[in-house]
């Protein structure tokens, strides 16, 4: 069982992307198929339930921001580092992660980037992050650092080659 928790988008988010999502276009939603047609996704992370889409699954590519939506929940004001990426989400109903849950998307020598963030919203550190083959151990190291950082709110996890928000992790409770 993973240190620190993995947080997928939150439900109330999740209703609104399937509507408008940040970028306040509509959702097209699609069938995910192997053979690249409409748009082979097979494989890719699904930030709604932290896991890989599944060939004949109902997804859309969405606009996401989550600093944003982290702090209209916080009252923190991000400023300039308020950013929205592309996430992949299933376009209808898909239930919590399953638990324990471990990492996601925790491919041995993928590369991540961990940006830490204060209460304010604003970027107080990030580190590059090769996998390691136990990426569970490694992840917990990496968080460990962040937080023992005592401005240190929230860590984002984004994958380095497109820069693709993963999950969540918040600060645990005393």
């Amino acid at each position: 069982m993973t240190a620190y928790t993995p947080l997928p988008i939150p439900p109330a988010a999740l209703r609104e992307l399937r509507d408008i999502d940040d970028a306040g276009r509509p959702m097209r939603p699609y069938i995910a198929r192997e053979d690249g047609v409409p748009l082979d996704c097979v494989g890719s992370p699904l930030r709604c339930c932290l896991r890989a889409v599944q060939p004949g699954e109902r997804v859309a590519l969405v606009s996401y921001a989550p600093l944003r939506r982290w702090a209209s929940d916080t009252g923190a004001e991000p400023g300039a580092y308020d950013e929205a990426g592309p996430v992949f989400i299933h376009a209808g109903e898909c239930g919590e992660p399953r638990r324990p849950l471990g990492y996601p998307f925790a491919r041995p020598g993928a590369l991540r980037t961990i940006r830490r963030y204060n209460d304010a919203g604003r970027i107080v550190g990030g580190r590059l992050f090769e996998i390691p083959k136990d990426a569970e151990a490694g992840f917990d190291r990496v968080f460990e650092e962040a937080f023992a950082e005592p401005e240190v709110a929230v860590a984002h996890v984004r994958a380095l080659e497109y820069g693709c928000f993963q999950f969540e992790v918040r600060r645990p409770r005393p």
